[in-house]
């Protein structure tokens, strides 16, 4: 159950809303890795996952303590590639039937939708 989000405005609120978004989505992402079958393959697969969902949130806070613009271009660019790797991950887990994709689309849709938000404040750096 997650706890009520307190509210805040303006870009301190985009920013601090989006570092709790981009954490639930690794917090997702690794309840998602736990329900794989114990296969080779699913493992190997689930790990890289993973890997990438975890960089998302990561990269994104690290973004958050950007000391130039340059260095906040370049880490919002990391964490839009990691949600996107994240997407493929998705993809081959769900293609392959290790998981059904109705147990991913709305992780899938998070991700997507993380990338266009991200991609667009990345814009109009």
């Amino acid at each position: 159950m997650m706890e009520a989000m307190p509210v805040f405005s303006g870009k301190e609120g985009f920013v601090e809303n989006f570092k709790r978004r981009t954490k639930e989505f690794v917090l997702r992402s690794i309840r998602v890795v736990q329900a794989l079958p114990k296969t080779e393959e699913a493992q190997i697969l689930g790990k890289q996952f993973l890997r990438s969902a975890s960089s998302t949130g990561a990269n994104y806070r690290a973004a958050c303590r950007a000391r130039s613009k340059a260095e906040f271009y370049t880490k919002l660019s990391i964490t839009i590639e990691e949600a996107d790797e994240s997407l493929f991950w998705m993809d081959v887990l769900a293609e392959s039937k290790i998981i059904p994709l109705s147990r991913l689309d709305s992780l899938m849709q998070e991700a997507t939708e993380i990338i266009k938000i991200l991609s667009k404040a990345r814009k109009n750096t």
